[in-house]
């Protein structure tokens, strides 16, 4: 197994318009997919990546070109600055979960495998889903459910889970779903458990918040001209970056001047968002629900 197959490729490489002798940032940098075929690009240019799961490492290539952090990107202009990057020419991200956390062992970011209910991006992370459950209380656990994972019934699926802690600590994959089993719809348990999974595993990492403290960081040190290439995998990552790119904030308001004109710090790329086609999604199925847009700093 790959480490990660990174989805809409060719379109991410060609959204960024990449310059031979710029400076790019990938800030997930995974298996390297996006960052090896950017270096191909660069001939005096500079690539610095971020990936704060010290497995992708392993993946970073021997390039004078290249540098590679082992950090959170959401500590991104501190990062930069530190290694002497005042500004950049474009960045990629590739939001979401690689293959290698979801296939590896005891990582517990998929319901396929009875592991223990870790969910952590960065092992680090003294918090896992395990004791995010164990701890939380039945109001906050269903706001978790509800906003994350954007579930109607969030507050009785949080009962059932407080419920069954009581009796004995979740602390696997196997445990979550025996709590919520009788919750269950029929014929719709595998969107439902993906929903809770992917609820418990944004809260654990704190990935709405940090995605939004990157955007903001990478419009303060994008060059004019420069890019932003974002690939979504769920609603509120592709809202939050649809209102940006629009209206430079996240609520998606669009700022006026004295006269009523509009004020955005972006031009967009591409106005509809971009999404695999069907020879892809046959080749890589994870791909499915990838959601690319491009914008460019005025």
């Amino acid at each position: 197994m790959a480490y990660h197959i990174p989805a809409l490729l060719d379109e991410s490489i060609e959204g960024l318009n990449i310059r031979p002798d710029g400076v790019y940032v990938d800030v997930t940098f995974g298996g390297g997919g996006h960052s090896m075929k950017i270096l191909k690009h660069l001939t005096t240019g500079k690539l610095i990546a971020f990936d704060q799961d010290e497995d992708a490492g392993m993946n970073a290539p021997e390039d004078k070109k290249f540098i590679f952090l082992n950090q959170n990107f959401r500590f991104l202009k501190n990062n930069l600055l530190f290694i002497g990057i005042k500004s950049f020419d474009g960045l990629i991200a590739d939001l979401g979960v690689s293959f290698h956390q979801f296939d590896e062992p005891g990582r517990g970011f998929t319901f396929r495998h009875d592991t223990p209910l870790d969910m952590r991006m960065n092992k680090s992370n003294p918090v896992t889903a395990a004791s995010l459950i164990q701890t939380v209380g039945e109001p906050v656990l269903a706001d978790i459910l509800f906003k994350y994972g954007e579930l109607p019934n969030s507050r009785r699926i949080a009962k059932e889970i407080i419920s069954a802690r009581k009796d004995n600590p979740i602390a696997t994959t196997g445990d979550l779903l025996s709590a919520i089993r009788k919750l269950t719809p029929v014929r719709q348990e595998h969107k439902f458990y993906a929903k809770i999974f992917q609820a418990l595993r944004i809260a654990v990492n704190h990935e709405i918040e940090c995605l939004k403290e990157m955007l903001l960081q990478a419009l303060e040190m994008l060059n004019k001209g420069g890019r932003l290439v974002v690939i979504t995998y769920h609603s509120l990552e592709d809202r939050a970056v649809k209102n940006f790119f629009r209206t430079g904030n996240f609520e998606g308001i669009a700022k006026k001047d004295f006269y009523g004109n509009e004020e955005t710090p972006f031009r967009l790329i591409n106005r509809k968002v971009i999404t695999p086609g069907d020879e892809e999604i046959a080749r890589n199925n994870r791909a499915r629900s990838a959601r690319l847009r491009v914008a460019e700093r005025i």
